[in-house]
């Protein structure tokens, strides 16, 4: 289905991106990782014949730089790209009165300026293939208000909020872009949640118990593709129906 298709997957050395990047690959894409822990990026990539450069997406100029590499090797063209990088890991766990302000514009920086910057950045290599395509992994946290996870939460509320204005403002081009938000799912990133957070997903799931990573990727692989155009815009909780919109 993507065969041919040029797709850039940020935040590719592991978890989620690591299981979409291998699904994508398997479909044929032509892949570009990035992420900022080079050694893993840079691993996965020669496992996938793909190609790899570091991103901080908390620094501006390194996603310019990132973008300037894509379109060498691209030749000024680009079919998708997936904005999963972000912070998650160690940023939950505490009220909202006790988050340090330091974290909190962290959190905000690498997951909503970054997706702004990055797909800014890529915006022009996606018009110019003539039918590109941006998912953004938003959270279910944002759809039903997950508690002590504030800045989390607000980034991915923001992320779900700026698909929709950027389905608009890239529609004429035929860009399309959606969201996909799925639920806790089992990574490494993942392991500092409570038990207690986990079992409430595990059973309250219309669909019960927990949710790996590779249940999420076909969805992205189909929002990737040519036919994906006409769900522009939406948000669609990919979580084994603990959400429903």
């Amino acid at each position: 289905m993507l065969a041919g298709r040029s797709v850039l997957v940020t935040g590719a050395a592991g978890g989620l991106g690591a299981e979409i990047a291998r699904s994508l690959a398997a479909q044929g894409a032509r892949l570009i990782l990035a992420d900022i822990a080079e050694e893993a990026g840079r691993e996965l990539a020669r496992t996938l014949d793909a190609a790899f450069h570091p991103v901080d997406l908390g620094e501006a100029d390194s996603i310019a730089a990132l973008a300037a590499a894509v379109a060498e090797s691209t030749g000024g063209a680009l079919h998708g790209l997936v904005n999963n990088g972000a912070i998650a890991t160690g940023i939950g766990g505490i009220g909202f009165e006790d988050i340090p302000i330091d974290s909190w514009d962290r959190v905000q920086r690498v997951n909503v300026r970054g997706t702004w910057l990055m797909t800014r950045a890529a915006a022009p290599l996606l018009r110019a293939s003539g039918s590109g395509r941006v998912v953004n992994i938003a959270s279910d946290t944002a759809l039903w208000g997950a508690p002590r996870l504030l800045s989390y939460v607000a980034s991915k509320g923001a992320v779900i909020a700026m698909t929709r204005a950027l389905a608009r403002e890239l529609g004429p081009d035929r860009v399309g872009v959606t969201a996909v938000a799925p639920g806790i799912l089992t990574t490494r990133s993942t392991e500092y949640v409570p038990a207690e957070r986990h079992r409430l997903y595990a059973e309250g799931r219309a669909v019960p118990g927990p949710q790996h990573p590779r249940e999420i990727t076909g969805l992205v692989a189909f929002l990737l593709g040519e036919a994906a155009l006409t769900l522009t815009g939406q948000v669609l909780p990919a979580n084994n129906g603990f959400v429903f919109t």
